[in-house]
This record gives structure tokens, C-alpha cells and sequence, in this order.
């Protein structure tokens, strides 16, 4: 009988533990339980945290839709997993696929910095520019929006501009320079000058046998060294049956072609010089404005005559918050794209310099406070860093923490969070990435299908947060 009853209390005890442990699971990180005055909602899954701080954007793409009348630029700042396009390009291509394509946006010409930068447009010059970036320490170089200063102090060059995805030929093209200052001309065509001149006569003149050079230069009444100097010869010793040519005193008339651009009409407002074209390009010239004597570029925009989307990367590899935070006339600069989103990706370096999360946060909230020191108020997301392995192949506790405190203070800061760390795996996701070809040897930098994979995520995340904002419109 005493047996009996142990049986059945243990059989209680169990089921009860059960009961319990079903209906007291740990609160995820990525479970966001959101409160008002009728229901519980609560988010899991892939989902973009506090995403009530992107209904101004969110309002800008609905009237999109219903009208088709907006033009949306978002711009998207961050390092080297944002200097190489592949991350942004695919949400660019994703954005606009859904939304419109408003063109491709912010450009820089990294080839003539001599790096990485997009395979969407190649830049070529018949010169050599010098550039420096925020990276280093701070000196009085023109660096700007893209976060690379890029100059020549003497003309006669000329930058060609190629678009390689037809998707973003263009209609309009805005050059950004400090202070706004009209260094560049463009051109789409090129003319070509004829000027007619005169040049002196040449005679051919065949050498006979046992001709001596004297008795030629007698013959054509010229000298022995004018002959030995248009013949190139170094002695007076000639070889019969070769051909001398002989300068003569007539002339004769000759045209000389040169070619040069046909700088087009440019039109000026607060933040740049720019071109509008009715026909879509595909192809132009950035060539020196005769005005200037030295020639700092800070970056392109390119545009289409069209509403929808504009996503522009900047990413400077290496780089951190604090780079950005160096430069003024970086802040200044980014009033240019107008931008209505803006999202950061920044962080990786920062764990490389052994930077404790809370010099992180301040650097963050810095970054924040110069922007609207511009009085560029608009939606802000933050992407918590990817997974990564510290030196020595370490697990990087550093951007496990960054991730962490972005999460707590992004209410606080009224700012959204895609926790790209955690959807990668976070501290212990690494080794599966590499098993998948995700992230590269480095176990820093991520693959192509790694950046893409990120974009499609980050793609999914917005459009969700987007849909439950119709949702309760």
C-alpha cells in the first residue's frame, strides 16, 4: 500500500513540474511584448525592435503606394561590411523591387582611392587623384560624406562614370563638395577643334653611291646639321640607297585636331551642382570647372525621374563611430541625400580595439547627437554587429555585449534595432557560418552569400514591421 502511494505522488510531482516548466519558459531576447489599452501583442521571430520609431517612413512608402508620388532615401552608414555593397545592394534591390526604384543614390569613386567599393558603376581617370580617409588621424584633408577625402590640386583630368546594372541609369546627377564649392563641370559629348597652321616642306632625298652628306646639304642649301638633326644621325657617315629627308624654307598648310567636352548647363541649390537629363544615362564625364584651381570631391548622387526608393551605402573599411565623429563636414554633407531612414552598422572595429560596451554606447549616442546637431531628426535603425572571432580566435564577447546594450537603451535613445547578431547565431553561431560558406576565413568579414543572406533578413524584418504598421492603420 505504501508503495502504491509513493507511485501516485511521484506521478503528481511530475506532471505538475511539467505543467509548470510549460507555461514558465524564459522570456527570449527577440519575444517583445508590446502593451496598450486591449490586447497583448507579442513579436517573435526575425522582427525589427521598437519599430514604433519608423511610422514617419512607414507613411512615406504607404502614400507611396497608394499614389505613387515618393521619393524614400534611405542611407545606410556603417564599415568595410557596408564599403563593398553586397549587404545593401540586395535590400536596395529588394526595397525597390516592392516600392519603386527612385535610383541608385549616393556614389563615390572608390577605384580612384584605390579601393573596394560597388559593382553597380566603374570609375576611370586619365589622372592620378590622392585621397585619405577617417580612419587616420584627424588632418585638414577634405573628408566628407564618404568618409574618404578624394582631391587633385591641378587639372586637365577627366572622370569617366560607367553604369554597369541598367537598373540605375540615371536622370539626374548631383556633385557634392566641401562647402558646396563648384570645382566640376559635366559632360556627356566631347567636340573636335581643327586649327590650321603651317609647317616647313620636307624633301626625300634617296642617297647615291659615293654621295657624301656635304655635298647634299650644298645641293638643297642647308646645313650638315640640320640634316643630321630631323635624320637623327650622330656621325656624317651615310649609306647609299637610304632616304634622307630634307628640310626645305616652304611651308605647307596642315590642320591640327583637337578634341574637347562640351560642359553641360548646371543648375545650383543648397547642397550641390547638378544636372538633369531627359534622356536616362548610362555614361558621363566629371571634368575641371575652369573657375578652380583645386578639385575635392565628396561623392555623386544619381537619381531617376521617378518616385520609389534611393538606398545609399557609406562604409569606409576600418572605420568606427568615432571616425565618423571626427569630421563636422561629414554631418554637414548627409543633409544632401535628404535622407527620410537612416541605419548604422557599425561596431566590429570597435571590438577590435578592446572597447568596453558603455565607450561604445557614447560614441553611439554622440554619433546621434551631431546628427541632429544638423537638425537631421529623422527614423534611425541600429544593426547590432555580426557574429565574429576576436584575435586569436576567440569568441568576440565584445560585439556580444554591444548587441546587448543596444537592445536596452534603444528605447530610451528612440531608436530602432535589427539584432543582426542575434539572427547569425550570436557568441556561438561562428563555426556553423563557415560550415555554410557564410563568413569568410577571417571569421570576420562574411561571404557574398553571407552579406546577401543579412540583406534578405534585414529586408524580411522591415517589411513585417511595415505590414503590421498597415495592420493597425
Amino acid at each position: 500500500m505504501n508503495k502504491l502511494i509513493i507511485f501516485f505522488c511521484c506521478l503528481l510531482w511530475s506532471a505538475t513540474s511539467k505543467a509548470q516548466k510549460s507555461v514558465s519558459l524564459p522570456i527570449l531576447k527577440n519575444m517583445i511584448g508590446k502593451i496598450d489599452t486591449a490586447t497583448i501583442e507579442t513579436y517573435t521571430g526575425n522582427h525589427i525592435y521598437n519599430a514604433e520609431v519608423l511610422e514617419s517612413v512607414f507613411e512615406k512608402l504607404k502614400e507611396n503606394e497608394i499614389g505613387k508620388n515618393q521619393k524614400i532615401n534611405i542611407v545606410h552608414i556603417g564599415d568595410s561590411h557596408i564599403q563593398g555593397d553586397l549587404m545593401t545592394n540586395k535590400i536596395r534591390k529588394i526595397l525597390q523591387q516592392q516600392f519603386g526604384n527612385a535610383g541608385r543614390g549616393f556614389v563615390f569613386p572608390y577605384q580612384l582611392a584605390k579601393t573596394n567599393g560597388s559593382y553597380n558603376e566603374r570609375f576611370y581617370s586619365n589622372k592620378t587623384w590622392e585621397s585619405y580617409r577617417n580612419i587616420h588621424p584627424v588632418k585638414n584633408k577634405p573628408v566628407g560624406l564618404s568618409g574618404i577625402g578624394l582631391w587633385r590640386d591641378s587639372g586637365g583630368f577627366a572622370v569617366q562614370l560607367n553604369i554597369k546594372d541598367p537598373a540605375y541609369k540615371f536622370n539626374s546627377i548631383h556633385i557634392i563638395t566641401p562647402k558646396n564649392q563648384n570645382m566640376f563641370d559635366l559632360a556627356i559629348a566631347s567636340k573636335t577643334n581643327i586649327v590650321q597652321t603651317t609647317e616647313p616642306k620636307i624633301i626625300k632625298h634617296k642617297i647615291k653611291k659615293g654621295e657624301a652628306i656635304s655635298v647634299i646639304a650644298d645641293k638643297y642649301n642647308v646645313s650638315v646639321t640640320e640634316i643630321k638633326r630631323i635624320n637623327g644621325l650622330k656621325s656624317n657617315n651615310i649609306r647609299a640607297g637610304r632616304t634622307l629627308k630634307i628640310p626645305s624654307k616652304e611651308t605647307r598648310s596642315k590642320n591640327i585636331k583637337t578634341s574637347e567636352f562640351v560642359p553641360l548647363d548646371l543648375t545650383t541649390d543648397s547642397f550641390s551642382h547638378y544636372y538633369n537629363s531627359e534622356k536616362a544615362l548610362d555614361k558621363i564625364y566629371l571634368i575641371p570647372n575652369k573657375s578652380a584651381s583645386e578639385f575635392e570631391l565628396s561623392g555623386l548622387v544619381l537619381e531617376k525621374d521617378t518616385p520609389g526608393i534611393t538606398y545609399s551605402g557609406i562604409g569606409v573599411n576600418g572605420a568606427k563611430f568615432s571616425d565618423y565623429n571626427k569630421y563636422p563636414l561629414f554631418f554637414e554633407q548627409l543633409k544632401a541625400l535628404k535622407p527620410d531612414l537612416l541605419i548604422f552598422s557599425l561596431g566590429t572595429n570597435e571590438s577590435y580595439d578592446n572597447m568596453e560596451a558603455s565607450a561604445y554606447i557614447r560614441e553611439l549616442r554622440e554619433f546621434i547627437s551631431n546628427l541632429k546637431e544638423q537638425k537631421i531628426d529623422v527614423p534611425i535603425i541600429v544593426m547590432t554587429p555580426p557574429p565574429s572571432l576576436h584575435r586569436g580566435r576567440k569568441p568576440n564577447i565584445y560585439v556580444k555585449e554591444y548587441a546587448e546594450r543596444i537592445n536596452n537603451v534603444a528605447e530610451k535613445n528612440d531608436f530602432a534595432v535589427w539584432d543582426l547578431y542575434d539572427e547569425f547565431g550570436g557568441l556561438n553561431g561562428v563555426r556553423a557560418l563557415r560550415a555554410e560558406g557564410l563568413i569568410g576565413p577571417d571569421f570576420v568579414h562574411y561571404s557574398k552569400k553571407g552579406y546577401e543572406k543579412q540583406g534578405k533578413l534585414f529586408t524580411e524584418a522591415f517589411l513585417r514591421a511595415y505590414d503590421n504598421f498597415k495592420f493597425k492603420k
